[in-house]
Parts: structure tokens; sequence; C-alpha cells
């Protein structure tokens, strides 16, 4: 009887899951199902507590999914990714595997894990099969003519559509149950260690449950009562005009491909839906582009700018004003607002990521790569892909960046998109009272008691912006 190992990494579900589909690909095969914790090398990437945390209370659903395939979880705990060959070398060679399945990851230092994961498996004569998953197209599959990644969007959006044309995206069942369970221990620890979630319990629980089925029943919600409306909504966080499956897909809880299909459905609907499914889809693309774009350039994995000579202008490295950002004390609401959700939700609306990205990076022309891993070490869905290329886009060092010369008036994108003030004083309490303009320009007339805590702007936006132009136009 062949005896196979699946390792879950960022795909914790059964359905649509490449590896796992082709590990029971033969109805009498035994499978068992891995997932390894690796505390220090989490903290090294900057891993949010509350990611960690969503991914432990998942992982007991998981749990409940593939008992009822007969497919029990082992759970492997080891410090670094550098520890990991060994381990589940020693675990093969206990449970008499032959054979092990997991989907390809992209970023330089899982790519170097699976390495030596594989060459460690090799001298055991174990094969091990990587699959493409991630993406719904996988890197290297959209290329220019002459062979190259693409470095803008438009033109790899172009492309993309065109293959799934030509090649509709085909969804996995989920694999049947196992003939045999084999007895390991699947005991999934409490406590993973290193990596405290500033999150409240009740917070995480009610803002994300966890579970492939809740997952999907999130997904389904989203493209039958908000997709159609998606392009009109979407830039306003005081709504629910996002899907917010940014986690899910983060952690693999449901697959790119499957909100693809979905959308693609609703759009074939009528006129009325397709706008917003096409903008929904133009989303999923940005999310393929920027796995993408590991491959192709992996010097972004590396903490460089995309555009090299970026990397010369003189980012200041100031605490205090850091420090305000994070804080949400900046003087400017729809800044703070913003900042202060992800620190009480670890998750921020799409739209209010570019404006606090935007203002760190040229309003306080601070090196970009603060902000970044600041986001990491807040976000749910913290993704070194996504957040990178969001990252460099705001800050002009990018690959199909904003022009170094859009720089957003932080004064202006309160009003914009949050007119009301509605998430505004969601956040920022302290401005209860005032309306309008003075809402987002609670200075503008002088101190008041109504908002005698809120900070003064802790810099002059034009000023700031006539600052940074000067060193963008100072690279030549």
């Amino acid at each position: 009887m062949t005896h196979a190992l699946m390792w879950f990494r960022q795909d914790l579900r059964c359905a649509d899951n490449r590896a796992l589909f082709a590990a029971c690909e033969s109805k009498d095969t035994a499978v068992t199902a891995l997932y390894c914790i690796t505390p220090e090398q989490w903290i090294e990437h900057d891993v949010a507590g509350v990611r960690v945390d969503f991914e432990r209370r998942h992982l007991a659903e998981l749990q409940r999914d593939l008992d009822a395939l007969n497919i029990p979880l082992v759970i492997i705990q080891a410090p670094r990714y550098a520890d990991l060959p060994k381990r589940i070398a020693a675990l093969v060679q206990s449970s008499g595997i032959s054979v092990l399945h997991a989907n390809r990851q992209y970023e330089i230092h899982e790519q170097r894990r699976d390495s030596a994961v594989k060459d460690a498996l090799s001298d055991l004569g174990i094969d091990c099969h990587w699959h493409e998953d991630l993406c719904i197209l996988p890197p290297g599959s959209v290329q220019t003519q002459d062979r190259r990644y693409y470095t803008v969007f438009t033109p790899f959006k172009r492309n993309w559509l065109v293959q799934l044309h030509e090649q509709p995206v085909r969804l996995l069942p989920v694999p049947k149950a196992r003939v045999q369970r084999l007895s390991v221990s699947d005991i999934i620890p409490d406590q993973w260690g290193g990596l405290p979630n500033i999150i409240s319990a009740e917070t995480a629980e009610t803002l994300w449950p966890v579970g492939e089925a809740h997952a999907w029943q999130r997904l389904q919600a989203f493209i039958a009562d908000d997709v159609a409306l998606y392009d009109q909504k979407r830039n306003y966080p005081a709504i629910n005009g996002t899907s917010t499956l940014s986690p899910y897909l983060a952690a693999g809880i449901l697959s790119a491909r499957q909100c693809l299909v979905l959308a693609q459905q609703a759009a074939q609907q009528g006129a009325a839906a397709r706008a917003g499914c096409d903008v929904w889809i133009s989303e999923l693309c940005w999310r393929d582009f920027y796995k993408h774009i590991l491959i192709g350039f992996p010097h972004v994995c590396r903490h460089q700018a995309f555009k090299r000579e970026t990397d010369a202008l003189p980012w200041r490295h100031d605490d205090a004003l850091f420090q305000a950002w994070c804080e949400g004390r900046t003087g400017y609401p729809i800044v703070d607002a913003a900042m202060r959700q992800l620190k009480a939700t670890g998750w921020m609306h799409n739209r209010l990521r570019m404006i606090v990205a935007m203002f760190l990076s040229k309003d306080l022309f601070i090196d970009w790569r603060w902000g970044e891993r600041h986001f990491m070490q807040h976000l749910i869905d913290g993704d070194l892909a996504a957040n990178n290329g969001g990252w460099q886009w705001a800050a002009s060092t990018g690959n199909d960046a904003a022009p170094y010369f859009r720089i957003f008036n932080p004064t202006l994108q309160g009003p914009k998109f949050d007119p009301d003030g509605e998430f505004i004083l969601r956040f920022v309490p302290e401005l209860k009272g005032l309306t309008g303009k003075l809402l987002h320009e609670p200075h503008s007339k002088g101190m008041s008691p109504l908002f005698a805590r809120y900070p003064r702007p802790i810099v002059n936006h034009a000023e700031a912006r006539e600052f940074t132009l000067a060193q963008f136009k100072a690279l030549g």
C-alpha cells in the first residue's frame, strides 16, 4: 500500500487543492496530512500574531474535514525552516511514507526550504511532487512574446484573460475518503509560542470565523449580494463594499480559482452585474501579478526596491513620526482612522491601505520598508507578494507603480471616500460632534474643547509634497 504525505502550507482546504487531490488520486493510497509550526521563522518574517491565531483556529476545522476523509493531521513544531528537513525525514521514515505532495510557494526562503526538504527526502528514496496551486495561472505561464515576466499590469491582465478564455479554470472536488486511516498523533497545540495576538479573541472570532465551510458561504454571499456593485462601492470604507475574503485567500482556506469561477458565473447573469464582476476579477488578477513578480524579480523578496535606482532616495528614519503614524496620531483623520482600524481588527480596507502608505512614503518621506514591515506584523491577511507590491506602488519604487508625482492629499481623501465621516468617527471618537469640512480638517479653525485631545497635523502636506518631488527629481 502506498502512503503519501500531504504538506499543507498556504492551502488550508480540502476542495480545489491540487496537491491534496494528487495525493488522493488512487483510492487505495493512505494519506497523512502535515502542518509545520515554525515560530522563530515567523517572527523573522514579521508574521502577525492575528494571522497565526487565525490559522491555529482554522486547523481544528481542517482537522475535522480531514477526519471525514480518513486523513490524520500531524503537527511538527520546529524553530526555523532549517530544522524541517531533518524533522520531516524522521516522520517519513517512522511512518513508511513513500511520496510527498505539496503546493509550491514562491518566496525565496520558502523555495530554499522546499529544496532542502527535497534533498533530504531524495536521500531516502522518497519522491517529492510540487504542484501549482496558489495562483489562478502559475508563474511562467503569463509572459511577454520574448518570454520575459511582465513588469506592467495592463498587458499582463490582457494576456491573463486571453489564456483564461482559451483554457477555462476547472475546480477540483474534495477527494474521496481513504479506504484506510493510519494511526498517527494528530494533536493541535493550544499555544504556538512567540507571536502575541493584540486582537482580542472575541473580535477575532467575530470578524474572522474559521472553517472552509464558512469561507465558502462568505464567498457565495458576496457574489450574490455585493459583487454586482463592487465597482461602485469598493472605495468607501464605511460601507460593506468589499469581499473581506483576503484572510481566507492568504491562508488558502479559499482558492483564487473558486473566487474566479463564481465571479465569472455572476457576470453571465447580465450587464448589470458585469461591471462589478470585471473589477473584482481584476483584483484577482493583481494577486496573480504580484506573485509572478516574486519569481521574475526575486530581489523584491530581499527588501530591495523593484526600481533599484530608488534605493538611493534619502529616506527619513524618524522614529517619532513613524510611531505617530503607527498609532493613528498624525492629525489627519482618515489616516488615523485607518491605522486604528488595523490595530483594532487586524485588517484594513484596501483604499485606506493606499492612503496610509502614500502618506508614510510621500508626506513623511519615511522608508516604505518600515510601513511594509508594520503591515505584515499586524495584518491577518499579510502576504509578501501583495503587501510588497502595494507598498512599492504607493512609494513609486515598484513595477507598475504610481508615478512619483502622484501624491494623495490626505485632507481631500477623507471627504472623497468617507464624506459623512462615518468611518472616521468609528475609530477616532474624539472627533465626535464635528461635521462637514471641520471633521476632515479639525484644526482648520484653531483649537476647540470638542477635539482638544486630537493631535495637530504632524506634517504640512503642501511642503511635504514639494520636498518629496524634489527628492525624486534629483534621482535624474
